[in-house]
């Protein structure tokens, strides 16, 4: 039997499905999952789209979502764009 090693980035193909992926990691992940899991849904998109939507080099936007980076804010914000999202505060209730 052979195996193959899985990768996220396989089942990510429908915004409903990236958006469930990504809402799941923010409520339940630290910030170096938010930042593996929008390198996921960048993967899954296309880097290259990626890049041409933020303006970004393809290497230092592998560079920025990669395990353990730290990347900057507005590096963030503008992945996020790119892959349809935006950020959304509601009150946490007590």
């Amino acid at each position: 039997m052979e195996t193959s090693k899985f990768d996220i980035a396989d089942y990510l193909d429908s915004k409903e499905m990236i958006a469930e992926y990504l809402n799941t990691v923010l409520e339940e992940g630290n910030h170096a999952d938010i930042i593996n899991a929008i390198g996921h849904i960048a993967k899954a998109i296309g880097m290259t789209k990626i890049s041409e939507e933020t303006g970004l080099s393809r290497p230092s936007l592998y560079k920025a979502l990669s395990e353990g980076s730290k990347p900057q804010f507005a590096t963030i914000m503008k992945v996020l764009k790119a892959i349809g999202g935006q950020i959304q505060v509601t009150p946490k209730s007590i």
